[in-house]
């Protein structure tokens, strides 16, 4: 067990010397990697088409997991798939490019679906959900159904199910990719007004260097590997 004082050195997220391939081990995703993600930190991983990005951050949120190396979560390696279930459950938002969301139901249904089994309270559950929505200036739509919203609306949705429970890091996957420019800004600025209200770190996978920049720290990959870490402009 990590102790209170060890936990407070730990990084939050630390990537050692991590490893992934795919196709039988002849496609290499990431070679070696090692990185730390702190708590509160405000990091983009940029870089070209295939160059592992997206992978680097399945792997963070333990939807993948390496072949070689470890990835750590507040010092410690979870072996098991339902090890990272519980800390995606409690610990770890996802936000993903094409939002997934379930069309049929409602924007505060699908805030809530992340709660069930850990808001043992319905009422609870729709209070947060609500709340959530309010946030993330949805509040008028929470019982529209997400099949009849804007991209921008779907993902706003998708941003406030990522904060459901409270979680210590935002894992965001490309959350601009499908949005107009102007919604881009939108949803970016609402990621950034997050993290410093909750405290929470942030990481956003981007090919887009304008975003890349407002982050603490830009880590750029190429071919799977960390061509270079940089300060960025940070904005909070």
């Amino acid at each position: 067990m990590v102790s209170a004082t060890d936990l407070n050195a730990c990084a939050l997220i630390h990537f050692e010397n991590v490893s992934r391939t795919y196709v039988h081990g002849r496609v290499p995703a990431l070679r070696g990697i090692s990185l730390r993600i702190e708590r509160e930190d405000y990091v983009a991983i940029t870089g070209p088409s295939g160059s592992g990005k997206s992978t680097l951050l399945y792997l963070a949120a333990g939807m993948d997991l390496p072949d070689d190396g470890a990835v750590f979560f507040e010092g410690v390696s979870p072996e098991k798939p339902a090890a990272w279930t519980r800390l995606r459950a409690t610990r770890i938002g996802f936000v993903f490019q094409s939002f997934h969301l379930i069309g049929g139901l409602t924007a505060v249904e699908n805030v809530e679906l992340p709660m069930l089994g850990v808001i043992a309270s319905e009422k609870k559950r729709r209070e947060r959900a609500a709340e959530l929505l309010e946030r993330v200036g949805l509040g008028h739509r929470r019982i529209h159904r997400v099949a009849d919203m804007s991209g921008g609306e779907a993902q706003r949705v998708a941003i406030a199910r990522a904060m459901a429970n409270s979680p210590s890091v935002i894992l965001a996957d490309e959350p601009t990719g499908n949005l107009d420019s102007k919604t881009a800004q939108q949803i970016l600025a609402l990621l950034e007004e997050l993290r410093e209200l909750e405290r929470v770190s942030l990481v956003i996978v981007t090919h887009d260097e304008r975003i890349a920049e407002r982050a603490a720290r830009i880590v750029r990959l190429c071919d799977g590997r960390i061509e270079a870490e940089e300060r960025g402009g940070e904005r909070a």
